[in-house]
């Protein structure tokens, strides 16, 4: 008669190892949510390891990480001197020994099937890399109304990664990529020289090079949102900065969209002093900003009602 952990082994066969890796810093109040959702995986727990990777922190982080290792074998505690994101990544990328590389968020919760589901998708697919729409979750009211702008294509334009569109299809970039080793092999790792948007630089080179990479919204999870107002709106400002880093270097990757949100801003500063000019710039001004105004109102309440 077969025994159980027999049984267990032989269903597990075939199946590849994975290394999670999840860069952090600063992450006290989310950091032990993070890991019993990666815990809580029913993918088989043998093939797998969990790379945390601090950048510095100076609250209690690495306290509860080491604690979790304690606990739990298949957790690593490593340092990330330089601090960003991209340098967090490709230390743990470098020290991981799986055969599939699965980058998570500290402050994300991955359903308890995130990871098979994206294993059988890249066995069945062919894809590079793997991964599903943003879904933010947030206990505040502001951080709510973050949540339903950042779900919104009228807040965030055409990026397919950031909605949960019901069925799959291959895009440019995703939001927590699962990836075959070898994706890193061939075109290298992150770009440390970008401190937002790595994710999207990394892709881009993957599809450069001949490779796919999945959305699909099996793939679920959670982010939890900041109710910082002052945290969003610095992490945009170096999101900013960072778009602009990766076009110089890949200029391919700039699109019509992208150019919409500043030509707005421009024209909402410009407006008035183009309206002492000619009184039609000052109509045309009015009537634009009218327009948003009520797209704003019209959006808002289609959300909340």
């Amino acid at each position: 008669m077969i025994s159980s952990a027999a049984a267990l082994a032989s269903s597990d066969q075939g199946l590849p190892t994975v290394s999670i890796i999840i860069p952090m810093q600063n992450e006290e109040q989310y950091i032990g949510s993070c890991l019993n959702a990666v815990l809580g995986q029913t993918y088989p727990s043998h093939l797998m390891e969990i790379i945390v990777v601090d950048g510095n922190s100076q609250d209690r982080s690495r306290q509860i990480v080491e604690d979790y290792s304690r606990q739990h074998a298949r957790i690593r505690l490593l340092s990330n001197p330089k601090g960003t994101i991209p340098s967090g990544l490709n230390a743990g990328i470098k020290a991981a020994g799986g055969e599939v590389i699965a980058r998570v968020d500290a402050r994300s919760l991955l359903a308890s099937d995130y990871l098979r589901i994206a294993i059988g998708l890249l066995a069945t697919t062919g894809a590079d890399n793997v991964g599903g729409p943003v879904r933010g979750i947030t206990p505040t009211v502001t951080g709510q109304a973050v949540t339903l702008a950042w779900g919104s294509r009228f807040g965030l334009g055409g990026a397919s990664a950031r909605y949960g569109d019901s069925r799959e299809q291959w895009t440019d970039t995703v939001y927590l990529g699962v990836y075959r080793r070898r994706v890193f092999e061939t075109i290298g790792l992150y770009d440390e020289t970008v401190p937002q948007d790595e994710d999207a630089e990394l892709n881009y080179r993957l599809r450069s090079r001949g490779g796919r990479i999945l959305l699909s919204p099996r793939l679920y999870s959670h982010y939890l949102n900041s109710p910082s107002l002052r945290r969003l709106a610095w992490k945009n400002l170096l999101f900013g900065y960072s778009k602009v880093l990766v076009w110089q270097k890949h200029p391919r990757m700039m699109s019509w969209r992208h150019f919409a949100p500043p030509l707005f801003v421009a024209g909402l500063f410009l407006g008035p002093f183009l309206a002492a000019i000619h009184w039609l710039f000052g109509a045309l001004w009015i009537i634009g900003l009218g327009s948003y105004l009520m797209a704003c109102l019209w959006i808002a309440a289609f959300y909340l009602l």
